[in-house]
């Protein structure tokens, strides 16, 4: 009898799965998008946005504030303002007549359920925040008061667009496992956008007519917006170019070509790099390996890469290469750039410069076989990995073994799948490898230091670091940075000339190249998308960036 409701159940799916994929909306109301979503939806919690559907957070439950990067601007959203009233002290006003998806009323309990709620439950992502925040005060229905023990500057600015606020009459009454693991579907937000309906290749999205921001921003153009699970990069072109995806935010070889060809093609700059920068692609080298713990190696190794190679051929020109201390060309970023310490201690390619770094570091090919030993005459081979199938990552560090064999550094490209390169990397048993998975734009670099230094050395690693270097001195300047004020620029940028001299001294971490915000859209059916003419957004329907320009995007498109 199981087995007989388990395949009703199977069958109940895969009907359901079919029907709702034949279900046509009228076209001019609906927005097809893909990029975002690589498994069959079953998560809505935001509280595990890594799992939840792209969306959740964005569309349906809201943040305090958005993000504008393109012009380094905070964004009041369910927020009216936001201000620091003393050194350790920030008052938000909340916005008047804001309601949940129900017409619950949106309050200032709800902002200070959803951030006492990781106090009572630890295990929630956010819950660190509370060995540095000391108490939350509502003085009346649409002020917060948050009181902190040792202000964050850095990291609570970047807090107060990325946490979702709960409806605190709904999750009070869920258990912990509820709220821990729950899939929260038919979530109820105060976002531009409801839970409507899903399928096992698609999440549709329905406009709530009644959203608050109607008034302040604009209403969403689309009705709906149907996000596909599109699994294959070659699907996508196929179905941008017939006009069935309206936004692609997947890496499509070949955009270049056809952008000479097919004008129904739009992408944020005309002509390369085509691509905004978003995040940086890292080579982490393993600092607890000889003789990969010798920093002069290291530093050998940056002068022996030459990323603009993997940017022109392996990228086709629609990405950068990075600075050498992986800042993001974006004005937030910018403005910290430490151009003396990059003046003085920078790398940029040159394979003579890295021969002399071997040979004068010791490393010399003694036995005339083509590679260099190690100082104490011992040989060594290095092995860079990325996952199996990510074929731009696979092509680009074939081009790095070959560069690194041209200077005598014995290198191999070797393409696991990704469970064994997540297990390799994040366990330490690797001795580079390719990641960037919290390198990407933020409000400041703080971010991206605490990733590739995170000081929280153990024997998993599952947020950056994963070349364990550990240098205490490294780690207290990074915490000194996220306690200065965000607008003493000054200040921010002395702290980060010496982060910066650290860095490119020892070279745990070499910067490679931006890997693009990738941005394809097709005109036939919506127009006005955003580009470098008309920059009135940051494209993008990742999970957790639609508060970044993804929605202001839905409320500027144009049939």
């Amino acid at each position: 009898m199981k087995k007989f409701f388990i395949f009703s159940a199977m069958l109940l799916v895969l009907f359901t799965s079919l029907v709702l994929a034949d279900v046509v909306y009228p076209r001019k109301e609906t927005l097809y998008a893909g990029g975002g979503l690589w498994s069959p939806p079953s998560n809505w919690n935001p509280i595990t946005p890594w799992n939840a559907v792209t969306g959740t957070v964005g569309l349906i439950y809201e943040t305090l504030f958005g993000y504008n990067p393109l012009t380094d601007e905070l964004i009041p959203w369910l927020a009216e303002s936001g201000r620091w009233t003393s050194k350790n002290t920030f008052e938000i006003k909340l916005r008047r007549g804001v309601t949940w998806h129900d017409g619950t009323p949106f309050t200032a309990k709800d902002v200070k359920f959803t951030y006492e709620l990781a106090k009572q439950i630890p295990e929630i992502y956010y819950s660190p925040i509370w060995t540095w925040l000391a108490k939350i005060d509502t003085p009346d229905d649409y002020t917060v008061v948050f009181t902190f023990s040792s202000p964050r500057y850095h990291e609570w600015t970047y807090n107060i667009y990325q946490t979702a606020i709960l409806p605190q009459h709904i999750w009070s009454k869920r258990t912990k496992d509820e709220i821990l693991s729950g899939a929260n579907e038919k979530a109820i937000g105060t976002g531009p956008y409801l839970f409507e309906t899903y399928s096992d290749d698609r999440m549709v999205y329905l406009r709530n007519e009644n959203w608050w921001g109607n008034k302040v921003f604009g209403q969403p153009k689309p009705k709906r917006i149907v996000y596909l699970r599109v699994l294959s990069n070659n699907v996508a072109l196929g179905m941008i170019m017939k006009g069935e995806l309206d936004i692609s935010n997947f890496f499509l070889p070949g955009v270049p070509t056809l952008k000479k060809t097919y004008s129904d093609i739009h992408t944020w700059f005309d002509k390369e790099p085509y691509m905004l920068s978003d995040n940086v692609a890292y080579l982490f080298i393993n600092t607890t390996k000889k003789p990969l713990n010798d920093p002069n190696l290291r530093r050998a190794i940056a002068f022996a890469i030459d990323p603009s190679v993997i940017a022109r051929t392996v990228f086709e020109g629609q990405v950068l290469p990075s600075n050498p201390v992986g800042f993001l060309p974006i004005k937030g970023w910018m403005k910290y750039y430490p151009e003396n310490a990059v003046k003085q201690f920078g790398f940029k390619y040159d394979p003579k410069k890295a021969r002399e770094l071997l040979d004068k570091a010791g490393y010399k090919d003694i036995n005339r076989d083509g590679f260099r030993e190690a100082p104490d005459g011992s040989k060594f081979k290095v092995e860079i990995i990325v996952p199996f199938g990510w074929t731009d990552w696979m092509e680009s560090i074939k081009i790095i073994a070959s560069q690194l064999r041209a200077v005598g550094i014995n290198a191999e490209a070797k393409f696991p799948d990704y469970s064994k390169y997540w297990e390799d990397l994040t366990t330490g048993k690797f001795d580079m490898a390719i990641n960037n998975f919290g390198s990407q734009m933020t409000v400041s670099p703080w971010t991206m230091y605490n990733w590739v230094f995170n000081s929280q050395i153990a024997s998993e690693m599952y947020n950056g670091n994963f070349g364990r270097y550990n240098n205490q001195k490294l780690f207290d300047l990074i915490t000194q940075l996220n306690m200065t004020p965000m607008d003493d620029i000054a200040s921010c940028k002395r702290i980060i000339e010496q982060i910066a001299e650290i860095h490119l001294k020892e070279m745990p971490a070499i910067p490679l190249w931006y890997n693009g915000m990738w941005f394809q859209a097709s005109t036939q059916v919506w127009k006005n998308w955003p580009s470098e003419k008309s920059p009135y957004a940051y494209p993008v329907t990742w999970g957790g960036r639609w508060q970044t320009g993804g929605v202001l995007m839905l409320i500027n498109l144009k049939q």
